[in-house]
């Protein structure tokens, strides 16, 4: 094949601005974006004339967390310019300079206001101060502040461990500079593979061009596997001395303490993921009966099982506004506006544009959503997902002010997966009332697609994070051949003797999703999300009306409430196996439904 034939995307100045997000709601211009760069130093360098003060009174105390929440709404548009830009464009060099700059500022300020977490934590009137009314607006952040009190250190601890945040950062942000600029993919069926692609090229129905998109997406992590090794650890080592300088137990015990999340939530999932991989062991027989192969390759086990229909965003709009009717029509209206004329989405396919897909607060201005469209179910379920995450912004924003914390991510993959189990719910019914088996066996196939993520690699990463950690702890070294073991080792528990593994190739999976592993202790939170959502979902079933309530609640709570007490008040216990156990029934449902079509179609 010449360089010639494969099909080349499109630059980013070149894609139609209504596939792309309204970033100007931000800055108007790059040029205000700078303006508001250069002013930030000194409102930064301020704060530091209230270290010492704190104690005076409760209206020096407000007048220092109202001038600190301006601050850190001011800090956050910034970042999220800067990110959303180096997001749709990986190889502009004056985005990534963007983010640099936000990200030494941020550093900066934690430096320069670290005193205050020790010195409140000093003051004998605290606890009383709380019941203020002046200050009701941070009692929730002023609470947890003294619930994290044995974790907080002298001012000078403080300041150090604030300044360290920058060059701590460091790895993280070449991980996604030699992800998305210097990897290189090759080609699979005349296209070039990039991050924004590989998903749709590893779902086409030809075998080869998915063999080559996987292998090509593989390989070209493996080129690099030792530098990708050498970041990862360092990120797991400074998570480990942050633990240690912070006096938790262990390295996961200080990711979970501050959101007051018990480590047993994660062990009980990964438990009960164990217990049920014979669910998966049955899924992947049925498929490769489907497909009709004589083994099942990982390059298979995205395969379509039948004619893929290009599914345009439109239709997916459609399809999300119409699934998620059980929410109430204010709802509905605010999530058009955020599809079409607000432009929340920046869905556009063009050269340089990163992996994956997420929702960004955008500092209480628009909650915005990053994806490629790849005309696929995939896209429509990605839609869904995103638009959970942005509903919850725009709601919690409207309920609390920013002084109350933003919801955490355990939060967060709750109200992304309900959107995709309500709308998937309905789109089945749909199929079925239609006799549109084609189109149910799609829905299932995304479904189990969806669940493949969530409820397969997300565990897997999750036990693979919990080993790796433990490792360092143990001062182990951790090089990437152990890591590549280890993962293959992992999927191959979940495989069982369904799937013929390259071991090479499929241990390489901690790297292609070491955005998710750079954020400690994550990835564990899309299987409780999704477990979680499940919980909810089956309670509209009986009571539309109160399990419509209940979640809206939920939603409008942000992180006004721990997430395990939010959950509770929305009627589920994710202290109980039950939510991950009846989530594991559910995609035993769907595996059931598709032996039973591919009975039928057998017999026909």
């Amino acid at each position: 094949m010449t360089i010639q034939s494969v099909k080349a995307l499109p630059a980013r100045a070149d894609v139609p601005r209504e596939e792309t997000w309204d970033i100007e709601a931000l800055y108007a211009t790059p040029d205000a974006w700078q303006a508001e760069a250069d002013a930030l130093p000194a409102a930064i360098q301020a704060m530091s004339a209230y270290a010492g003060t704190l104690g005076q009174s409760p209206e020096r105390l407000l007048a220092y967390l109202t001038a600190a929440d301006d601050l850190e709404l001011r800090l956050t548009r910034l970042m999220s310019y800067a990110s959303m830009s180096a997001s749709v464009d990986g190889r502009d060099p004056v985005a990534a300079a963007r983010r640099d700059v936000t990200s030494g500022l941020l550093a900066e300020y934690g430096s320069l206001t670290a005193f205050a977490r020790p010195e409140l934590l000093a003051l004998d009137s605290l606890e009383g101060w709380l019941e203020r009314p002046e200050l009701k607006d941070h009692r929730v952040r002023l609470s947890r502040l003294i619930r994290n009190r044995p974790h907080v250190r002298s001012p000078e601890v403080e300041e150090l461990l604030g300044a360290v945040q920058a060059p701590f950062a460091s790895e993280r942000g070449i991980h996604p500079a030699l992800a998305n600029m210097d990897l290189q993919f090759g080609s699979a069926g005349g296209e070039k593979i990039t991050q924004g692609n590989v998903e749709r090229l590893t779902t086409d129905p030809d075998r080869e061009v998915r063999r080559a998109a996987w292998e090509g997406y593989a390989d070209a992590h493996l080129a690099l596997k030792h530098s990708q090794a050498a970041m990862y650890a360092t990120n797991v080592r400074q998570g480990v001395f942050m633990a240690r300088a912070r006096r938790y137990l262990d390295a996961i015990t200080a990711s979970l303490a501050p959101d007051n999340i018990p480590v047993g939530v994660v062990t009980t999932l990964l438990d009960t993921y164990r217990a049920h991989t014979p669910t998966w062991h049955r899924y992947w027989r049925v498929r490769r009966e489907w497909l009709g192969l004589p083994e099942l390759r990982e390059y298979d086990v995205k395969a379509p099982l039948v004619g893929t229909r290009p599914v345009s965003y439109a239709q997916a709009v459609e399809w999300i506004e119409d699934g998620l009717q059980p929410l109430g029509e204010e709802y509905i209206q605010e999530m058009r506006k955020g599809f079409t004329t607000d432009r929340w989405v920046d869905y556009a396919a063009n050269d340089g544009k990163r992996q994956g897909a997420y929702s960004n607060g955008g500092g209480r201005v628009k909650p915005y959503i990053f994806m490629t469209w790849n005309g696929t179910m995939s896209s429509y379920s990605t839609l869904a997902h995103e638009i959970g995450h942005s509903m919850h912004s725009l709601l919690s924003q409207r309920e609390h002010p920013h002084s109350v914390p933003r919801y955490t991510l355990f939060h967060a993959e709750v109200a992304s997966n309900f959107n995709q189990a309500m709308s998937r719910a309905n789109l089945l019914r749909r199929a079925r009332e239609a006799g549109d088996t084609d189109l149910e066996i799609q829905v299932i196939e995304e479904a189990l697609g969806n669940f493949h993520r969530y409820f397969f690699i997300m565990p897997t990463l999750a036990a693979f994070e919990m080993e790796v950690y433990e490792r360092v702890q143990a001062g182990r070294p951790v090089s990437a051949p152990d890591l590549i073991s280890l993962t293959a080792d992992l999927l191959a528990q979940g495989y069982g003797d369904g799937v013929q593994m390259d071991r090479e190739r499929s241990g390489i999976m901690w790297a292609q999703f070491s955005t998710h592993l750079y954020a400690n202790f994550y990835a564990y939170q899309y299987a409780t999300g999704i477990s979680a959502a499940h919980q909810l979902l089956a309670q509209f079933d009986a009571d539309p009306d109160g399990a419509r309530e209940r979640y809206l609640a939920f939603l409008r709570s942000g992180g006004s409430l721990d997430p395990i007490d939010a959950l509770r008040e929305a009627g589920v216990d994710m202290l109980s196996p039950e939510p991950v156990e009846a989530t594991f029934r559910t995609l035993a449902g769907y595996v059931d439904r598709l032996e039973e079509l591919l009975r039928a179609r057998t017999t026909h």
